[in-house]
This record gives C-alpha cells, structure tokens and sequence, in this order.
C-alpha cells in the first residue's frame, strides 16, 4: 500500500491521488533533470519522527537549488493527510516511511510539484538492521574541501540526482557487500550514500562517539544529530572529524545510521572485519528508539 498526496493551493490538507495511476508529467524537471529535492522521514504509530528536522532540512536543500517550495505547514498538514490515510489501509502496520519530494515542476510553468509518499518499511531494510552490514569503501571523486570552493555542486542539499549513489550501492552488491562509505580524494570518510557514518571508542572509562566533519561536503544527519544530542547528555564525549579510514579500522565499533534503517552495525569493511560491540550497540539503539 502507497499513498501519495500532492500539495495542492486549492486543498488545505493535501490532494489524496491513486498511487497505482500516473501522476507525474513527463516534462516535469524532477524526471527529466533531477531538479528537486527530498526527504525521508520513519513514521511510527501513525507519528513521524523528527519532522521539524527533517521539514528544516528540506527547507535549506530548497534554498540551495533557489527552489519556491511549500512552507512547513503544508508539508505537515500533507504528511497528516497521508499519514491517516494509510493507517486507515493498512491498519496493522506500525512503522512507515514518508517522504517529502519536491520538483522545479513542469518545465516552463514556473511551479514546483510537491507529494507526500506514505508507504511501508522495505523488509529488506528491516532484516539489515538485524544483521549488520559488509561495506565498501569507494571514492567519490571530489576532495574535501570542495564545498567550500563550489557551492554549487550541492554537496549538502538532499537533492533528487541519486544515479551516482544508486551506482554505488549496485557495485557494492556486485561485490560481495551490502553498502559504502565514500572517501575523498585527499583521503578523508565522507558518508554512505543514504547514511551518517558513526564511530566509537570505549577507552580508560570514557565512551567516545564521532562522525565526519559537515565542512567535508556531506548532508547533516538528523539522525546523528539527535542521537549526539541524546549521547552527549549520558556522558558520552562527541567528536567531528576529520576522519581517515584508519580511524574506522582501528575504532571499537562503526555504524552507519539513517532516518529509515536507523542504527545498524558495519561488520566488514573492504573485506577486514571490524571490531563489534553488542554493549555500544545496545545503550546507543536505546538511544535512537527513544529520541531519534
């Protein structure tokens, strides 16, 4: 079960459209450029998690591609709409993803084309996050400082143009692991093409948690966000990059985390298998059940 609900001027609510006919125009620059941006967000219980994070960042992926989208209401009275309606459907489904897209709209009208999609977590996804992760590193092609010198290659909007993450997954699967992590030129761990990289050291008493530096070109995590919010207040010291693969091969515990999949364990990197820790594993999935 999909629902779809268009952001619509003439219905406050949103539009509720049939998922299973067309609703795109061809000559819309989200399928003819991937002109637009997105945002996937985990629903539970009919209740979206982080929604004013994920509305904020949509926002600034919006300002960055100069892009005219619906303000913050909209979108959560559209995300409410859908919500209900896929309760309604699907009434034993505790868990969904909704997601927030938003084109440049049909080229030559000068209106954005903006949906909510309300459908259920992928079994795949789940069974991931059971069994861990073999992973590949996989360099992006850029150095680290390029966002900094060329904004406008949007290196930290969460824009439609996925092909090359997509490509990146597909190779990993082609060998042998199940995701990546990729790397600048000048040598620095950047993020997973759909996920926040996380480490951990649990040294002399003290539990250390980092992730890379935003000023690398990656996209803001809002689930690492909330979980080093959430960690900071147990006691745990945070750190920002930057951060090399060696410190990923020599750390206690590696993670990847995401809004859907949430807090999964790396067990295999480039084919070394990592150190693990249930006891990290299980304080920091606490954490994320309860505040991310």
């Amino acid at each position: 079960m999909t629902v779809l609900v268009f952001l619509d001027p003439a219905h406050d609510d949103g539009k509720v459209v049939d998922a299973s006919q067309p609703q795109l125009m061809a000559t819309d620059l989200g399928a003819t450029r991937g002109d637009g941006i997105f945002e996937s967000m985990l629903a539970v219980d009919g209740s979206p998690r982080k929604e004013q994070a994920h509305l904020s960042r949509l926002a600034s992926s919006a300002a960055a591609l100069d892009l005219d989208v619906p303000d913050a209401d909209a979108w959560s009275r559209a995300i409410r709409t859908g919500l209900g309606e896929f309760a309604a459907a699907e009434p034993d489904q505790r868990n969904a993803v909704v997601k927030l897209v938003a084109t440049r709209g049909v080229e030559g009208a000068g209106r954005a084309t903006a949906w909510v999609q309300v459908a259920p977590v992928p079994a795949s996804t789940l069974a991931q996050r059971k069994a861990g992760l073999k992973v590949l590193f996989l360099e992006r092609g850029y150095d680290s400082t390029v966002a900094q010198r060329a904004p406008w290659l949007l290196m930290g909007a969460k824009t439609l143009s996925y092909a090359v993450n997509m490509a990146a997954v597909r190779h990993a699967r082609a060998n042998g692991a199940d995701d990546v992590i990729f790397t600048s030129s000048d040598g620095k761990v950047l993020e997973g093409p759909t996920s926040t990289v996380l480490l951990a050291y649990d040294r002399d008493g003290q539990k250390t948690l980092l992730t890379p530096q935003l000023e690398s070109g990656i996209l803001a995590g809002t689930s690492q966000s909330a979980l080093f919010a959430a960690a900071k207040e147990q006691g745990w010291e945070l750190g920002y990059g930057p951060l090399e693969p060696h410190d990923l091969l020599d750390a206690d515990a590696v993670w990847l985390i995401s809004s859907i999949r949430l807090l999964v364990p790396v067990l295999v990197l480039d084919g070394q298998e990592l150190r693990t820790s249930a006891a990290l594993t299980a304080e920091l999935t606490e954490l994320v059940d309860r505040f991310v």
